[in-house]
């Protein structure tokens, strides 16, 4: 598969480097992560800019390809170093563009063009299912006249300080035709009477400040629901791959840093009068990281293009990609922090960051174990005639 960029892909990454490494100092990014967010400017730059760019998807909320979104978000991890907010910002755009019914969504859209930071943030996990989306208990159910809610969530994404939360949930007063229930979404004002948010303290990623939701009795007004079709659930674990595409864009981008970190570093140190670089050891583990990186990036861009072109083998190449990508950037994290030495080990130096912020993606969006379920079944399946 080609993938060579167009002139207007090029300009799009030019771009969106030039934004990252004038914002995404170490100095900045450090603080903004012991911040847990970024600053107002910094979010309306980047929506400035995104919506700024070339439009592939005309009246669409995501604006570009999905391919094109790997690139952006792969170049500013790139230059941060670190997990950014922009990735979950899309993959959202991808959820409330692909179930919300139509112009539910446009005042949500156009607040954050006007100020940078989605107005919900979104609800889908839940701590007794994790990666299993077809566990979800949260529901909704008419009693007394009233729609009510309960329910937890777990691991919402800015969850404690949204204007409101994106609320996915069973309908209990729907019937459907499938073997999957009736789902829908619904946009719950964050500060509604039996809505509360604990904190979750994390060890990496910490520029997405997690929260643990829970909905007892919450009651609902009809206007707050933004889908509710048949189908819905299926819809959504297709949505779902989108997020893992973004993901994994971020955990290249953080991988494509350690190792121009562990280059430099090579480079100028020397031991036992010697530079780094030249000891066979380290040749070998800069090699292996080389290899990870261009494989890596082949999977993704192969992933994102087979999404995009809604190929019969996308879900295989999705699977497969978050398989590995997460894995491998954990790899070339861990060979870059062992070429650092004990600087690699230390606070003051952003491999260690990568390698924390990587780790977490291979559990974030379906874990390791998950792909595994997910893609033997299709292998199988692939092998069939054979």
């Amino acid at each position: 598969m080609d993938f060579n960029l167009t002139a207007e892909q090029r300009k799009l990454v030019a771009s969106f480097r030039a934004f990252g490494t004038d914002t995404f100092t170490p100095e900045a990014t450090s603080r903004w992560c012991k911040d847990q967010g970024l600053p107002d400017a910094v979010v309306k730059r980047f929506v400035d800019l995104y919506f700024g760019s070339h439009r592939v998807s005309q009246g669409s909320a995501v604006a570009h390809s999905l391919f094109e979104q790997v690139l952006i978000v792969e170049e500013l991890s790139r230059c941060a170093g670190a997990t950014l907010p922009f990735q979950n910002d899309l993959f959202n755009l991808h959820i409330i563009d692909g179930l919300a019914t139509d112009g539910s969504t446009d005042a949500v859209l156009s607040d954050y063009r006007e100020t940078g930071r989605l107005m919900f943030a979104l609800a889908i996990s839940e701590p007794d299912g994790g990666s299993d989306v077809m566990s979800m208990k949260t529901s909704t159910q008419t009693v007394d006249g009233k729609i009510i809610l309960n329910g937890r969530k777990s691991y919402v994404n800015n969850g404690e300080y949204a204007p409101s939360i994106l609320v996915a949930a069973i309908d209990r007063d729907a019937q459907t035709s499938d073997k999957y229930p009736a789902l829908a979404l619904w946009l719950v004002p964050r500060h509604a009477k039996g809505i509360a948010a604990v904190p979750v303290n994390k060890i990496g990623q910490s520029m997405l400040p997690f929260a643990s939701l829970s909905f007892q009795d919450v009651e609902l007004l009809p206007e707050w629901r933004v889908s509710g079709e048949e189908g819905d659930f299926r819809r959504l674990f297709q949505l779902l791959e989108y997020g893992r595409v973004l993901l994994c864009a971020s955990s290249l981008g953080m991988a494509q840093a350690a190792m121009e970190d562990a280059v430099a570093h090579a480079r100028s140190r020397k031991a036992f009068g010697v530079q780094v670089s030249r000891f066979q050891q380290i040749e070998t583990m800069l090699t292996d990281m080389e290899v990870r990186l261009q494989n890596m990036r082949a999977m993704l861009y192969r992933a994102a293009c087979a999404v995009d072109d809604n190929a019969d083998d996308k879900r295989l190449s999705v699977s497969l990609m978050k398989r590995y990508v997460p894995q491998a950037a954990v790899e070339v994290a861990t060979d870059a922090m062992q070429i650092l030495g004990g600087l690699g080990y230390t606070e003051s130096s952003r491999v260690s960051r990568i390698w924390r912020d990587c780790r977490g993606n291979q559990i974030a969006e379906g874990t390791d174990q998950i792909m595994v379920y997910i893609s033997a079944p299709l292998i199988m399946e692939k092998y069939r005639e054979f």
